[in-house]
Order: C-alpha cells, then sequence, then structure tokens
C-alpha cells in the first residue's frame, strides 16, 4: 500500500509540471505561427488571385445566414427596447439606440459569431484534411510554399472580410429595426435613419471596425493553426473544426471584453 501511494505521488508530481510544460510549448508554437504569418504576408510572391477567392468564399458562405440574423436581430431588439423607453416618454430615442447598439456592439459580435461558426470550422476542416491526407506535405516537395498559399490569404481575407460583413449587418439590422418602427410608429425612412446616424460618432466607427478587424484575424488565425497542425486521421479533422469554433468564440469573446474597456477610455 505504501509503494503503491508513493508511486502515485511520483505520478501526480510529474504530471502536473508535464501538463504546465505542454502549456508553453502549445503558447510557443501558437506565437512562432502569428509570426511566420506576419513575416510570409508582406513578402514576395503575393498570392492576389487565392486571396480574392478566399475572400469571396468567406463573404458567400456568411452572407445569407448574417443577413437573416442581423434582420432579425434588429426586430427583436427594437421590440424589446421600445417598452422600457416608452415607461419615460422616449420612444423618440429608439432609431438612435438601435443605431448605436448595433454599430458599437451588436454588428461586430454577432458577425464575427457566426463567421467563426461558419469559417472558421470550414477553414479548420479543409487544412485538417489536406494536412492528414499529405497533401500540405507535397507542396512543400513541389517546392510551393503552403503556408503562404493556405494560412496567409485565408487569414488576410478573414481580417479584411469580417469588417465588410459587420457593416452590412449594422445595415440590415437597422433595416429590420424600421420595419418595426413603422409599423409601430409610422416613422419615415428618412427620419428614421437622420435619427439614427446623428448619434452615431466617429469614434463609434473606428472602434467598430477595429474590433471587427481583430475578430476576423482571430477567426482566420485560430482556424488555420488548428487546421495547419491537426493530426490522427479523421478524428483529428473533427477536432480541428470544433476546436476552431470553441476557441475562436471564448477569444471574441474575451477580446470584446478588452475592447470595451479600451475605447471606454476615450468616452469618458
Amino acid at each position: 500500500m505504501d509503494t503503491k501511494a508513493e508511486d502515485l505521488t511520483i505520478q501526480k508530481e510529474i504530471k502536473g509540471p508535464g501538463r504546465l510544460f505542454r502549456i508553453f510549448i502549445t503558447l510557443y508554437d501558437v506565437f512562432q505561427f502569428i509570426g511566420r504569418f506576419f513575416k510570409e504576408g508582406f513578402l514576395p510572391p503575393y498570392e492576389g488571385k487565392e486571396l480574392m477567392k478566399q475572400c469571396y468564399d468567406i463573404g458567400y458562405r456568411s452572407l445569407a445566414l448574417i443577413s437573416l440574423t442581423g434582420f432579425i436581430t434588429g426586430v427583436v431588439f427594437t421590440k424589446q427596447s421600445r417598452p422600457s423607453l416608452a415607461e419615460f416618454g422616449a420612444t423618440s430615442w429608439l432609431p438612435s439606440l438601435v443605431g448605436i447598439a448595433l454599430l458599437r456592439t451588436l454588428a461586430p459580435l454577432l458577425t464575427s459569431l457566426i463567421a467563426a461558426g461558419k469559417v472558421g470550422s470550414s477553414i479548420g476542416a479543409e487544412l485538417g484534411s489536406m494536412r492528414v491526407t499529405e497533401q500540405i506535405d507535397a507542396m512543400e516537395v513541389s517546392a510551393t510554399n503552403p503556408f503562404k498559399f493556405l494560412v496567409t490569404t485565408r487569414v488576410l481575407a478573414a481580417t479584411i472580410t469580417i469588417p465588410i460583413l459587420t457593416f452590412y449587418t449594422a445595415l440590415v439590422g437597422m433595416l429590420g429595426s424600421l420595419l418595426n418602427v413603422s409599423m409601430g410608429e409610422g416613422t419615415s425612412a428618412k427620419l428614421f435613419f437622420q435619427s439614427s446616424l446623428e448619434s452615431i460618432t466617429f469614434l463609434d466607427i473606428t472602434a467598430s471596425t477595429v474590433k471587427a478587424i481583430i475578430f476576423g484575424f482571430t477567426i482566420g488565425m485560430v482556424g488555420c493553426y488548428q487546421g495547419y497542425n491537426s493530426s490522427k486521421g479523421t478524428e483529428g479533422v473533427g477536432k480541428a473544426a470544433n476546436a476552431s469554433v470553441v476557441i475562436g468564440m471564448f477569444l471574441i469573446f474575451i477580446e470584446e471584453v478588452i475592447s470595451v474597456q479600451f475605447f471606454g477610455l476615450f468616452r469618458t
């Protein structure tokens, strides 16, 4: 009994540092992967055609779901906000409230979460399947730079496309809000957009753009890292796709909290 207890204690002592060591190794690999992206991204040759293709694919994959989600969000947010404003006799502030809420928080966050589910999982699964079927190894043998062609283009495409989709989501959400306001108060489209845009500042647009760029970079980087480094056959492909979604969404929420605190300093 004493011998077994000692063996278990030794195993626990070894296992603890082992886990910590693996965490540091993973962090080192992640930062090395990110550093390689910045190195490869600014050095020729440039894969312009593949970049445009990835931008189209990312936008096309998410456009339908983003349109539906943005429109429903605008309708529901307006419907839920009206009773609270009506208690203070401030229903005229509804367009301004919707415009600020959509542009500051809802549009970047919703767009990024949807893209993390649709685009992130797709990138992770696609690169993961290429890794386990040794297509990436074949590209390296044929003197092609697979990192530049596969990773750099996808990360740049996500970083470029997500801000565009964010403002599209805000526009669609405002159209949904306009429909609800027009049916409830009979407000014209011109008056609605004038009221909503008057409250939006340059700082709001800047903050939304910066957040969308960071979110897009995170989605592309997480999906590419998980897929590019996947292993264990088809099981590894599934894990890469799942990890791309879960880790991507988790990081987006953390970045949202940090960005709100940071840009809040400029509003005080």
